[in-house]
């Protein structure tokens, strides 16, 4: 048997290449969507609906048809069904050819009169997928949106991190007659309906800017709410090895200082917090410091992590008098998350060691002291100005896993 796999283009007739038509013409058998087969012209071919690649492949193989074809909506070489199939139909040795189709992403920049080279391709079809994240790279993103994530899930979790005022556009039933294309701001379109057959393109989100561990504490808004120093920030994302791809929580965010610098290095963070004006205050430094994967969750801890996803990070800044509940949930989240407890008093820092050694961990303690001068001016004997330098200590302790490290500054 010859099979033949053919993307069908944007669904409609009219956007076969010839090639298709000529081997849908002449198929005895034709497999696929029960959609897409319903769209095909009556050509006294048997029809039958299937998806499965393997399912498809028993089709095949219990068929005494010499030749047969597989439709797919879009391109083949495009989110397709036929990924999946391939590898099967060359490990059962049948023979395959597979003639590709325009897909939604060429149909839908050709409707806006754009090139596409430049753009980031994500699909939603049966994966989990974080809208934000996707548009964090500087480029536009175009998202191939299905089951759960719509047009109008996608702009609402864009409003909620802030970026209501991104600009998206939308394209529904792309080739077909009841074509609609819609632009407007994430906000705009978060109360929108789409169409299930639906794409979406955001342009790039406002990206931050590249720096090293250790912003400034007067860059960060902070009214009175307490807030982790410069150096220890450094010290927590050192210790912690944050990397791109990690899901970090900071537990006690206060002013978000921490939850920030871990979002600039990071996939996503989870901010939990349970201060309504703290809450707001990280919101506003999201905002400055463009980290659209930072999300505020706010709550009390243990409480507000269990319906989280697994961290591979976690900052404790402030516990209250639940640190046994907080670790003891992180521990059942990821065993092997690496966590960072900051401890100002002594006490703190002994019930952080008995708990993390309780769990299991191996804590490491560090101590680090900050000292910072400033120059003032004051007139000597003889009326003179001079400049006096005076230096001025903070102290701190931390504490950090997979080896739990304990620091202390």
């Amino acid at each position: 048997m010859q099979v033949t796999l053919i993307g069908l283009g944007g669904g409609a007739l009219d956007t076969l290449t010839q090639q298709a038509r000529d081997a849908l013409q002449t198929a005895p058998l034709i497999l696929g969507a029960k959609r897409l087969l319903e769209a095909l012209p009556e050509n006294g071919a048997k029809k039958i609906p299937a998806v499965r690649s393997q399912d498809i492949l028993s089709i095949l193989q219990e068929s005494r048809e010499e030749t047969a074809c597989v439709v797919f909506s879009g391109d083949t070489g495009f989110y397709s069904g036929a990924k999946g199939l391939l590898p099967l139909l060359e490990q059962a040795g049948i023979p395959v050819r597979v003639l590709s189709g325009l897909s939604s992403v060429q149909l839908f920049a050709a409707r806006l009169g754009r090139p596409w080279q430049d753009w980031r391709l994500c699909s939603a079809h049966g994966v989990e997928l974080d809208p934000v994240a996707e548009v964090l790279h500087g480029r536009p993103t175009f998202f191939l949106t299905g089951g759960v994530l719509t047009p109008q899930s996608i702009c609402r979790r864009f409003v909620e991190v802030g970026l209501g005022d991104l600009p998206v556009t939308v394209g529904e039933n792309l080739s077909y007659p009841e074509e609609k294309v819609c632009s407007g701001t994430a906000q705009a379109l978060a109360e929108e309906t789409f169409a299930p057959l639906s794409v979406l393109l955001a342009e790039p989100a406002p990206t931050p800017k590249r720096r090293t561990p250790g912003i400034p504490d007067a860059e960060f808004l902070r009214d009175k709410v307490p807030m982790t120093k410069q150096e220890v920030r450094a010290a927590v994302l050192a210790k912690l090895a944050v990397g791109p791809e990690d899901l970090c929580w900071d537990v006690g965010a206060g002013t978000g200082s921490v939850s920030v610098e871990l979002a600039l290095h990071s996939q996503a963070v989870w901010a939990i917090e349970h201060k309504a004006e703290a809450c707001e205050l990280i919101r506003r430094n999201r905002e400055k410091f463009c980290a659209w994967n930072l999300r505020v969750v706010e709550g009390h801890a243990p409480e507000a992590l269990h319906e989280l996803p697994a961290p591979d990070v976690v900052f404790l800044g402030g516990t209250g008098r639940n640190m046994p509940e907080i670790l003891q949930v992180v521990r059942a989240k990821n065993p092997k998350a690496r966590v960072c407890i900051s401890a100002i008093a002594l006490e703190t820092l002994h019930q952080a060691v008995e708990e993390l050694t309780a769990l299991g961990y191996a804590p490491e303690i560090t101590q680090i002291a900050v000292s910072r001068a400033e120059i003032t001016r004051k007139r000597g004997a003889a009326g003179q100005l001079r400049r006096i330098a005076v230096a001025k200590a903070e102290a701190d302790c931390l504490c950090a896993d997979p080896v739990a490290d304990v620091f202390r500054r």
